[in-house]
């Protein structure tokens, strides 16, 4: 593969299948290296979803994944994943929405299920890798271990991977380092696996309703109407519940003041949201916590990323006992607590941590 030093062909490689085209091309190209294959889904049922649930890993992606096995002549294994869903990501997700924080449960399910539990159910299986679809490269030249970016950047996933644990990395391999997404559904169709044409999940798996904060709503009794207030904090509105808001918000505040509005910030003890002008949600840096690193000593200098879809920008870091403290070169917009920031030095993923604290904002 290109740019990555494989093990040698023929050890067992269990490949989480989602039903999807990556996950399913990373199967054919691991058997077509030699790898002694089997795919495993990890049946994510959610409380209360009933069918919903569906969408990733429910009944529909369960038989998809079976129906690729099936033609890749490789066994399929099943394993039930609901508890572990919810204890792990579903209740926290819900937590940190009630504390006025925006979570990221796509980097809650790497860590604790798919590069936590489930690596160690392959690992008691016998199977000497996991691999998944990621769009994501180990680079393990020199004896070590590197995340790095994949040829794709359009498709890279590695803001979401940080927080596999470093020792991990030597039993995961991401066969779609080297390609990028058109060249993965071209051999898809090219050898006729059943999920070729399949679209792109493009939401959280689990949320099955049209909004986070209607998800929320089923399960909490804690959602109350409050005050909007502007930064001097007076009231010139009211919110639905905190739940249904994220610092950096425009649309939804319901609030007419002859201006844009953005929500600044989110008072879960005080049941408030604050607003203010654009330049009111800009931000020059801030403390994570719950950090986790992927190389042995964290530079002084790196590129930050807040958000999957946002460019990573220069920054400085700093370690802070537990904590980071990173400093932007230029106010970033609206830094949000609950997110988090992914530290990159070039193409290689230095690691990273979750937003608690930002600094020298309005907040």
């Amino acid at each position: 593969m290109i740019g990555e030093k494989r093990p040698a062909a023929g050890r067992k490689v269990l490949v989480a299948m989602s039903g999807g085209v990556d996950s399913s091309v990373a199967a054919f190209l691991l058997k077509e290296q030699g790898y002694d294959i089997a795919g495993v889904t990890m049946n994510l049922r959610v409380k209360g979803a009933g069918d919903a649930s569906a969408r990733c890993c429910g009944p529909d992606a369960l038989e998809d994944a079976r129906r690729v096995c099936e033609r890749l002549g490789v066994a399929h294994h099943v394993v039930d994943y609901a508890r572990e869903l919810e204890e792990q990501v579903v209740s926290r997700f819900v937590r940190e929405y009630e504390r006025g924080r925006t979570p990221n449960p796509c980097v809650d399910c790497n860590r604790h299920l798919k590069f936590g539990t489930l690596l160690e159910k392959a690992v008691a299986m016998g199977f000497d890798f996991l691999a998944t679809g990621h769009y994501a490269r180990i680079d393990r030249a020199g004896g070590g271990c590197l995340l790095r970016r994949p040829r794709d950047r359009r498709k890279d996933q590695t803001y979401f991977l940080y927080s596999i644990p470093r020792d991990a990395l030597r039993r995961i391999i991401f066969p779609l380092a080297p390609f990028t997404k058109e060249e993965v559904r071209r051999i898809a169709v090219r050898e006729g696996l059943p999920v070729a044409e399949k679209k792109e999940s493009q939401d959280i798996c689990f949320v099955t309703q049209k909004n986070y904060g209607a998800f929320i709503s089923q399960r909490t009794e804690g959602i109350r109407a409050g005050p909007i207030t502007d930064l001097a904090g007076k009231k010139i509105g009211e919110h639905r519940g905190i739940v249904f808001y994220t610092v950096g918000q425009r649309g939804g505040l319901r609030v007419s003041a002859g201006r844009p509005l953005y929500v600044v910030s989110i008072d879960p003890v005080g049941n408030r949201i604050v607003v203010g002008e654009k330049k009111d949600v800009l931000a020059r840096g801030l403390i994570a916590g719950d950090i986790n690193a992927l190389v042995e000593e964290w530079p002084a200098v790196a590129h930050g990323k807040l958000r999957y879809r946002k460019k990573e920008e220069p920054c400085r870091v700093a370690v802070e006992g537990k904590k980071l403290r990173v400093m932007f070169g230029e106010k970033q917009e609206a830094i949000t607590p609950g997110q988090s920031v992914v530290l990159y030095d070039g193409d290689v993923v230095l690691g990273g941590g979750v937003i608690e604290e930002v600094i020298d904002g309005a907040r």
